[in-house]
């Protein structure tokens, strides 16, 4: 787990850290993003509800005595919303140092988000997309900046003839891990992209976590808690063990093999992103 507390060069190296944690008012995202802040790093916390990201954002500016804590609204399914965010964001800030993409969902029944994609890949795959491309500008003004990509150990079925499940039947389990593995091979693919680089792109595992998206998809089951889920993304955010390392996968801070390593394939998946975000092709 995290240490009790860096010694005073790497903290006063963090207090110039600017962290973007998506999915920040709850769950894992509240945890990395309190735990960046307890280390002193300055922090944005991307919520979609303005009540509870603020909520949120007191709560960890008081406990962890960090006034430099603040609240970006973005809904993650709404690529509009992704785009009026970045652009807020970009004004107030020319660098970024961290991007931690963590802000997911599940939903029962086939959902379409507002731009009529289904939601859990518009969220949990397009919203990682999109939001990391249109900042890819701002992580490279950074002296060295790092990607993290909170991803799963569920992970299969990735369909991309059929990302949206129109074709097949409709699982919310399903849905989540395709759409988990999808968070993996955009990651090596950026990984690729950014060879050469100042920034870097890792994903990983937080384990089975206690929380409302756990108890959704699988009622009765329990899990670690949200401050544990939590320690790996945090080391890969800020730990010198892991300066300039990307395209790894890992889980309680171990480095494990990832099945999905398919430079072909990674490229067909970030093609079909780019057209359904609109993005001309790279």
């Amino acid at each position: 787990m995290i240490g009790n507390g860096p010694d005073m060069n790497e903290k006063a190296s963090e207090a110039h850290t600017l962290c973007l944690v998506t999915g920040a008012n709850t769950g894992i995202g509240f945890e990395i993003a309190r735990g960046l802040a307890g280390k002193g790093c300055r922090v944005i916390l991307a919520c979609r509800n303005r009540g509870r990201g603020e909520a949120a954002r007191q709560e960890i500016a008081s406990k962890c005595r960090n006034e430099n804590v603040e609240l970006l609204i973005v809904d993650l399914a709404s690529q509009q919303s992704i785009r009026t965010a970045v652009q807020e964001l970009r004004g107030n800030h020319p660098a970024l140092d961290v991007l931690v993409n963590n802000a997911g969902t599940s939903s029962p029944i086939r959902q379409e988000s507002p731009d009529g994609i289904e939601l859990t890949f518009a969220t949990n795959v397009l919203g990682y997309h999109l939001l990391t491309e249109l900042l890819l500008d701002s992580l490279k003004s950074a002296p060295a900046a790092r990607i993290v990509n909170v991803a799963s150990l569920m992970a299969y079925g990735l369909d991309l003839l059929d990302v949206q499940i129109m074709k097949r039947p409709y699982s919310a389990t399903e849905a989540y891990a395709q759409s988990k593995q999808a968070n993996r091979m955009l990651t090596w693919a950026l990984a690729r992209r950014l060879a050469g680089t100042t920034v870097t792109a890792n994903a990983l595992s937080p384990g089975a976590v206690d929380t409302p998206l756990l108890h959704a998809m699988a009622p009765g089951i329990g899990g670690r808690t949200p401050e544990q889920g939590a320690d790996t993304a945090i080391w890969l955010t800020i730990s010198p063990d892991v300066a300039g390392v990307s395209g790894r996968f890992y889980t309680d801070r171990q480095e494990i093999p990832c099945q999905f390593r398919n430079p072909a394939n990674e490229d067909a998946l970030c093609a079909l992103c780019d057209r359904l975000c609109g993005i001309a092709s790279k």
